[in-house]
């Protein structure tokens, strides 16, 4: 039985009325016309408890640079990773991922603590499609800052938490964005946000993580497994140059047609793994399709490197444009 189908968490990212000095406060003017996203929840969703503590964040956008300001609450704030793209998930990190034309495919990933060490790279599909970790591309003319409120790797006190604010040039994106970058008034971008949370104890004046314990990991957008390499359930940020606050969001009305076919690819993946080919047609798969409005069925076409699958949709005004998903999970729309 499929799940319901859910639409991403979603957020309208103003233009800054000025650039914004980059030093982990978020006390800056400009900050005051983004909004919150909504707090943070665990990485499968509703399935899994609320996290213990609170995480949200905040956007912005000008000719230069996409912003990103978050707050993390943490009574003990520690790190111990200062050297440059280190896993840095192996301390409590902050993460932001990229997907700028929405198609699964060449994706940024950046990580940092709460010493501010940056760890990021590039990945040309998922892991799960057989990519791999471009981790000697660096983000050219990146800015990030963090500001611990309490005392960093003291076990004797109780903090507050730490904030982190974050300048990525549009320009080192723009090479793999595959549309206009810096976006324009409008555009969707897919994005999503990621916390790794270690439970510890203290011991010997020192944190230590809880043996045989794995993190936690929170996020904006919930991915409904514990796997942030899942573009397509990343949440939507729409680009405005319009005053702060009286942007509406549009709804992707092509969505609904990405989920089935992403259903399929899985599907797919299922039956691959079991009989070591592709299914030839959507009956062998045992296919049942959602009444998808305005949507023909998938039509399925094997190809020498796998398959493509396609969706022919029309919009309620009588726009139509057609989805197309391939075996490596690339998506995209016509």
């Amino acid at each position: 039985m499929s799940r319901p189908l859910v639409y991403p968490r979603h957020y309208i990212c103003y233009r800054a009325r000025r650039p914004l000095a980059i030093d982990g406060r978020l006390d800056d003017a400009a900050w005051a016309d983004a909004a919150w996203t909504e707090e943070f929840v665990d990485i499968e969703g509703d399935v899994r408890p609320r996290p213990r503590f609170r995480t949200r964040a905040k956007m912005l956008w000008d000719d230069e640079y996409f912003y990103v300001g978050a707050e993390l609450e943490e009574p003990h704030v520690w790190a111990t990773l200062t050297k440059r793209d280190s896993i840095i998930y192996h301390d409590n990190d902050f993460e932001v991922f990229i997907d700028p034309d929405g198609d699964n495919h060449n994706y940024y990933e950046l990580e940092l603590n709460a010493l501010n060490t940056v760890f990021d790279l590039r990945l040309e599909k998922p892991y799960k499609d057989g990519g791999t970790a471009l981790i000697d591309w660096d983000i050219a003319g990146l800015k990030t800052a963090v500001h611990v409120d309490g005392t960093l790797n003291n076990p004797y006190d109780v903090d507050r938490g730490w904030s982190v604010e974050i300048a990525i040039p549009w320009r080192s994106l723009a090479e793999y964005a595959g549309c206009a970058c810096p976006p324009r008034d409008g555009d969707r971008w897919r994005v999503n946000f990621s916390r790794v949370e270690w439970k510890v104890v203290i011991e010997s004046g020192r944190y230590r993580k809880v043996p045989n314990t794995p993190e936690d990991n929170w996020v904006w957008s919930p991915q409904g497994v514990i796997d942030m390499h899942r573009p397509e359930t990343w949440g939507y940020v729409q680009f405005s140059t319009a005053k702060p606050g009286t942007a509406r969001f549009r709804l992707d009305n092509t969505f609904p047609a990405r989920m089935e076919l992403t259903r399929l690819y899985y599907a797919q993946k299922e039956f691959y793994e079991k009989h070591q080919r592709w299914a030839n047609d959507l009956r062998e798969l045992g296919w049942i399709p959602r009444n998808l409005p305005g949507c023909e069925p998938p039509v399925l076409t094997l190809t020498p490197e796998g398959y493509l699958a396609t969706m022919r949709c029309q919009t309620r005004d009588g726009k139509r444009y057609t989805v197309h998903i391939r075996h490596n999970s690339r998506t995209w729309v016509e």
